[in-house]
């Protein structure tokens, strides 16, 4: 079975490109660090700050190897294939929300990307689904768990 892909826009690549750098470099040396002063204090079985280093290390661990995986399926938006009459990923789009009566902005990225609190949304969820292929003043019908919404493409901008 081959791997799903993962969508990047090249910012998300270059985001965890340098999350992955980080955590490498420093967060790995930090945690050494942390490791050998808390054994200079002796008797392991009770020391906390030994465990929460070894968790620590752990959890970078599994980090890095998450990125390992997401950068290893990694496909990046490139901004010269993206139809810029059509809603795609890497695209910023404002919309009018017809139940709310206000206008509303979202950045179409790959899943990996995605952060609601940050205007992002995946192009795998409802709202990205339905927008994907879109063009300015287009009305679209969104169904979710608390019914369908309804909103006009009012304009569409390239931001990879």
């Amino acid at each position: 079975m081959e791997a799903k892909k993962n969508l990047l826009t090249y910012t998300g690549l270059k985001a965890l490109e340098d999350e992955m750098e980080d955590l490498k470099l420093n967060r790995r040396k930090e945690v050494s660090q942390k490791i050998k002063e808390a054994r200079e204090q002796g008797d392991l079985s009770e020391n906390a700050e030994y465990d929460a280093a070894k968790d620590e290390q752990r959890d970078i661990e599994a980090r890095i190897e998450e990125i390992e995986k997401i950068l290893k399926n990694a496909e990046v938006v490139v901004e010269d294939d993206v139809d810029s009459d059509k809603i795609n990923v890497g695209c910023t789009v404002k919309l009018y929300d017809e139940e709310f009566e206000e206008e509303i902005e979202y950045k179409i990225v790959g899943s990996t990307e995605a952060n609601s609190l940050q205007g992002k949304i995946s192009n795998e969820s409802p709202v990205g689904k339905a927008l994907i292929g879109a063009s300015v003043g287009q009305e679209i019908e969104v169904e979710t768990q608390m019914g369908i919404i309804k909103y006009k493409v009012l304009g569409i901008e390239r931001s990879l």
